[in-house]
């Protein structure tokens, strides 16, 4: 108890001591320092608070630019969300195009054989036939009758001429041979418009193919372009031929395709049979280093044949042969004393497994020309099976058939625009082709003579429309209707249709240059056939006309 007021006193004493009234001289800088102090305060007061207005600044600044991101971020999003609805919309509309698209090819691929079958097809036809005043039935038999036919009479003539020269030719040709070595030579073969009878422009050339098959113990194996290996757009129609030995099994071994290795051999051939020096297959007629055929090499070869062989028969004949075009290998011109001649064509081929289709070493190009792939690249030719299916159809037709005659007339008018006018694209055989399409689709009464000028304007009508379309499409190359009794290869009518107007689209300056060829001979076309026409009384065309009706 004593102790704890002790301690109370003491506290007492010492606040009343400590009192600052008690002791006033001494503490006068008191109130100084609280001053100081107050200041400080305020001045540290008003710092914080500038720093309080920096940081709500920059809290502010923040604030704005993330609502602007923000912003940006929504508009960029709505943006993508619009470009993915654009090309959304985009992409199925390109879709939806291919598809119509495929789906129009497809139609007419499927179709193509029917054009031209029906009469109200053709009606819609014939845009550049506006204004023409085509010709009548008087004035084109009146036409045919002086132009045509009174220039094609001579034409068995010099057939039988040229063809009975050429066994003569060849049969020396085998002789100056070696028969180990080189080529064997087969008869030849006519073919095109001489032998079809509807050449009517002069001068009339001969067309002879010479099949050859290599000496033993080789043989030809031959790959198209529609035998299932893949082929470049600009090779559809070619193939190559390889040069095997006989006992070769090229599809069965695959030694020839990969490399087996230095330390391996294969037991079905020995290294002897697979590598063969290049000179023996230079001496096969073969590309450098390759075993394809060459046909620049088969031309060569062709060439000094016919040279040494004509040199051995030449003292029997009163004229001169010589080779007439540099461009052309195997075209050749029998020149007679009296200053006239003869053209005829003498070409190389190489059959085609066991069919009349045939590979040719140099097919005679115009308008269209396009270079050869290359030299171990061979042309297609069906000129063989084409001469058959004109006399199968010829059979069926009613006498003296228009067919052959359309296809001459439009020949004649064809040729005399490109002489006024320049070649163009068109080509002969693109004109037989026409003629081959109408004579498949059309019933056989449709050939009557009497219906010479309803047919021509059908083959102009259904040019005009493959003009149109770029599209005119090889007669035999997937044709499913080819006539069985032809024995075309199943192969080429499974294939997928080969369009021959290919290169128009591709070359368009040539392309406008036939389509204002085309529609120029349609102008033309009265005077023309006026030109070469006996006038004819009025009275008589009417007279025609009241048979016809």
């Amino acid at each position: 108890m004593p102790v704890g007021i002790f301690r109370v006193c003491l506290v007492v004493i010492t606040a009343i001591v400590n009192h600052p009234l008690l002791f006033p001289k001494e503490n006068v800088t008191v109130p100084e320092n609280t001053e100081e102090i107050i200041q400080k305060m305020k001045e540290r007061e008003e710092s914080l608070r500038l720093e309080q207005l920096r940081l709500e600044q920059e809290i502010a600044a923040q604030e704005a630019t993330q609502k602007a991101l923000e912003k940006a971020a929504e508009v960029v999003e709505e943006s993508k969300e619009e470009k993915v609805r654009w090309d959304m919309w985009t992409a199925l509309s390109m879709v939806i195009f291919l598809l119509i698209e495929l789906w129009r090819q497809d139609f007419q691929e499927g179709n193509w054989q029917d054009t031209g079958g029906e009469e109200d097809d053709m009606a819609v036809l014939g845009k550049a036939f506006k204004g023409v005043a085509f010709p009548d039935k008087a004035v084109l038999a009146s036409f045919y009758e002086k132009r045509i036919l009174g220039t094609t009479g001579d034409m068995a003539r010099m057939r039988e001429m040229v063809e009975g020269f050429a066994d003569d030719l060849l049969e020396a040709l085998r002789s100056v041979c070696n028969r180990d070595a080189d080529m064997e030579v087969e008869d030849c073969m006519g073919v095109g418009s001489m032998y079809e009878n509807w050449r009517v422009r002069k001068p009339f050339v001969c067309d002879l193919i010479v099949p050859f098959a290599p000496p033993e113990p080789y043989c030809f194996r031959s790959q198209i372009w529609c035998s299932g290996d893949s082929f470049p757009p600009d090779e559809q129609g070619y193939g190559t031929i390889k040069v095997c030995r006989a006992d070769e099994d090229v599809t069965g071994c695959i030694c020839d395709k990969t490399k087996l290795g230095e330390d391996m051999l294969c037991l079905l051939h020995s290294q002897a049979n697979t590598t063969r020096p290049s000179g023996e297959m230079e001496d096969l007629l073969c590309f450098k280093n390759t075993q394809y055929l060459d046909a620049d090499q088969v031309m060569k070869w062709f060439q000094i044949a016919v040279t040494k062989a004509w040199n051995r028969i030449s003292h029997k004949y009163e004229f001169d042969l010589s080779f007439s075009l540099l461009d052309s290998p195997g075209a050749l011109k029998i020149k007679f004393r009296s200053g006239k001649s003869i053209a005829f064509n003498l070409t190389p081929v190489v059959q085609y497994e066991n069919s009349d289709v045939y590979f040719i070493s140099h097919f005679p190009r115009r308008g269209l020309a396009a270079d050869l792939p290359s030299s171990t690249h061979w042309f297609l030719t069906f000129a063989v099976y084409e001469r058959r299916f004109i006399q199968l159809v010829s059979k069926t037709l009613p006498a003296n058939a228009c067919h052959v005659s359309c296809l001459q007339i439009l020949s004649f008018l064809h040729g005399k625009q490109c002489t006024l006018t320049g070649p163009s694209g068109l080509t002969n055989y693109h004109l037989k082709t026409v003629m081959l399409h109408l004579l498949q689709t059309r019933p056989s009464q449709d050939w009557a003579p009497e219906k010479l000028e309803a047919r021509l304007q059908d083959m102009l009508k259904f040019l005009e429309k493959c003009l149109h379309e770029k599209k005119l499409y090889h007669f035999f190359v997937g044709n499913g209707k080819v006539p069985a009794e032809l024995s075309l290869p199943i192969i080429f009518q499974r294939a997928e249709p080969l369009n021959l107007f290919r290169p128009f689209v591709l070359h368009r300056d040539v392309y406008r240059k036939t389509v204002d060829t085309f529609h120029e001979m349609l102008r033309n076309m009265p005077a023309l056939i006026n030109e070469y026409t006996v006038h004819i009384p009025v009275a008589h065309t009417n007279g025609i006309h009241k048979e016809s009706l």
